[in-house]
């Protein structure tokens, strides 16, 4: 017994042994002797167990000294390393030259620290150590795989860009750069995790950006302490102002052209690697109710959308509720023969109204759920297939009614028309809040429950913003809200977010 604890307690005694020299490793700087500088990466990288890290120790002739190099060989070009660093130290014979004549590569940086190198090194830069120099030579190198740029799957346009972003933020900000050919357009990194040690991308126009907003943002990213946010969904819900609201206050993005427009008027981008999207600072809700393709068309076609848009609002929203608390509580607001009509078709069904329409409301759900996780190509033909069958067997079978099949199918396709995803959930869970309003108090509860939900958004704010800005509290705006302006009558940017030129050019 006293052996087993000797044993236990001299391998804790060695693991914080390993842990501290692996610290302190990382927290020195480059040691000119070359062997023990490659050991330490060695230690470090746990080579050669660690198969995809590659260690290499070459003579130079030219130079006459040895040289080391360090990369991790899935996320690295060897192609390039091979054409571009090492056939150039290997063919030189001319001593004179110093390292940076030998290998021309177009992105270099040079560097002391051992964090700042293992860092280059995680992110798919070779590192390349010489004989009797304190320093180290960083290649950009990367190859990381990733899709090629499709078309967006949630945000289609008929006419417009088709382009999407994709999982690698530097092809994500090339795609924004294309739109933007500005030098005012700048790109920050920040560092948001400690173990993963992940990169998020703050894009914004110099010129444009208010700095007390773009401060607010750094805080919020540098003020961070995780192991690991691997994308945009998550880091989402780490800045969030309101973490419980059911209502969101990031907008979300697949396409570079809607994210461009948002940057000309002085907002911030966020952009991740492994996130194919970006958000959108400040949000309001007229962020969300807008669609990109509004302003591809004409004035009265892009308004005849949004009209139709609003329209599917108030449908969804409302038509299920507003037909239970008529039913229940003011059937004599429904004129006689509809009363007769509705009265007759509900004559054998045995549930109140209220969880009659609750019942298909979770029957649509939970097709809606199951058309979208079954594999695509059958995916919509188990949600009309399923959405037909369960309504006319649940009307055969005296369950519900036919008209209350007709409400909830109309409400539910019309959630469809809120492309926004967030802001999609958000009111259908709204939805069934009402659902519940009316059927214990009717329309007052209905009413109440709205107003209180108006009162809510109200007091919402995302980075400072009030969330039904510029429509209350006002701000000087274009006045692109429920419809939206001729192209050359919107001269104005978001007053509310104080950009530093409110004014577009004519």
């Amino acid at each position: 017994m006293v052996k087993k604890t000797f044993r236990r307690s001299t391998r804790s005694r060695q693991k914080l042994t390993d842990t501290n020299s692996i610290s302190n490793i990382k927290n020195s700087i480059i040691n000119p002797n070359l062997e023990k500088t490659i050991e330490q990466f060695k230690t470090l990288y746990s080579y050669p167990t660690n198969k995809d890290v590659v260690v290499r120790n070459l003579h130079i002739p030219g130079l006459n000294k040895n040289v080391g190099i360090v990369y991790i060989n899935t996320i690295t070009n060897t192609t390039d390393i091979e054409a571009s660093i090492l056939s150039p130290l290997l063919q030189n014979q001319d001593s004179t030259k110093g390292i940076n004549e030998i290998i021309t590569s177009p992105s270099v940086s040079t560097l002391i620290r051992m964090t700042e190198i293992i860092s280059g090194i995680n992110n798919g830069n070779v590192a390349l150590f010489i004989e009797g120099e304190s320093q180290a030579y960083l290649y950009n190198v990367s190859n990381f795989e990733g899709r090629a740029i499709e078309k967006a799957e949630n945000e289609n346009v008929v006419k417009g860009p088709k382009e999407a972003f994709n999982e690698k933020a530097s092809t994500n900000i090339s795609l924004i750069r294309k739109r933007i050919k500005s030098e005012n357009l700048l790109v920050e990194s920040v560092v948001i995790s400690e173990r993963s040690k992940n990169n998020v991308f703050m894009v914004y126009q110099k010129d444009l950006v208010n700095e007390k907003l773009l401060q607010n943002v750094r805080d919020r990213l540098q003020s961070l302490d995780v192991n690991a946010i691997q994308n945009l969904s998550l880091l989402e819900q780490y800045i969030e102002e309101r973490k419980y609201s059911i209502f969101p206050t990031l907008l979300y993005t697949e396409r570079p052209d809607r994210a461009t427009s948002f940057l000309e008027d002085g907002y911030i981008v966020l952009l991740m690697d492994n996130s194919p999207d970006c958000l959108v600072l400040p949000a309001t809700f007229w962020s969300f109710y807008h669609i990109s393709e509004e302003h591809y068309l004409r004035f009265a076609y892009g308004n005849f959308t949004r009209v139709l848009r609003i329209l599917a609002l108030f449908i969804t929203l409302f038509t299920s509720s507003l037909y239970v608390a008529v039913v229940t509580y003011h059937a004599e607001m429904i004129p006689p023969d509809l009363l007769l009509a509705i009265a007759a078709t509900r004559e054998r069904v045995p549930f109140p109204v209220g969880i009659e329409v609750f019942i298909m409301e979770l029957a649509f759900e939970l097709i809606r759920e199951a058309g979208l996780r079954v594999p695509s190509p059958i995916g919509p033909t188990i949600g009309i297939v399923g959405a037909l069958i369960l309504g006319q067997a649940a009307v055969e079978a005296n369950i519900v009614s036919p008209i209350v099949v007709i409400i909830v199918a109309l409400g539910g396709l019309s959630s469809f028309a809120i492309g926004d995803i967030s802001m999609n959930f958000a009111i259908r869970i709204s939805r069934f809040l009402l659902l519940l309003a009316a059927s214990f108090l009717g329309l007052y509860g209905l009413t109440a429950f709205f107003t209180l939900g108006l009162f809510y958004m109200v007091s919402i704010k995302s980075f400072g913003v009030p969330y039904l800005s510029p429509l209350t509290p006002k701000y000087k705006s274009s006045g692109d809200t429920i419809l939206r302006k001729i192209l050359q009558n919107e001269l104005l940017r978001p007053g509310y977010v104080k950009s530093k030129d409110i004014k577009k050019k004519a």
